[in-house]
């Protein structure tokens, strides 16, 4: 056991981490290494401006406003059908802030056909296959 030269309550805590960006932003890993203004793994090799996009439309669901987060990731759909942040966030949008269950579940298999072994989507996917008849 380990003893304090202070009582354990007199100590101060160490920083905390900063907030997250967002769902999908937290599933990257962190590291310096990935791109210069960027200090995570960009996993799934997306662009500044895929990045850039889908942190404005995280931050648009988390505000509320939902069409406009809607039109950002539906417009990305379009440059990349297999998007997989893109395709998730739809899942995430659909089922959660919206309450379209069976879209939720589309986009989510979509990302399954393309990364079976993607925990997160399946986990939603499941949660949200329950709302359906």
């Amino acid at each position: 056991m380990r003893e304090f030269s202070t009582p354990i309550y007199h100590q101060t805590a160490p920083a905390s981490k900063p907030p997250k960006e967002g769902f999908i932003m937290a599933r990257l890993l962190r590291t310096t290494s990935a791109m210069a203004n960027h200090p995570f793994e960009n996993t799934y090799n997306l662009s500044e401006s895929q990045l850039q996009l889908l942190d404005e439309a995280e931050d648009l669901m988390i505000k509320g406003a939902l069409g406009a987060a809607e039109k950002i990731l539906l417009s990305m759909l379009k440059g990349d059908e297999e998007c997989i942040p893109v395709l998730s966030n739809l899942g995430h949008l659909y089922g959660r802030h919206l309450s379209e269950f069976e879209t939720a579940v589309e986009y989510y298999d979509r990302v399954l056909a393309i990364e079976p072994d993607n925990a997160w989507a399946r986990d939603a996917r499941r949660r949200y296959l329950r709302y359906i008849d």
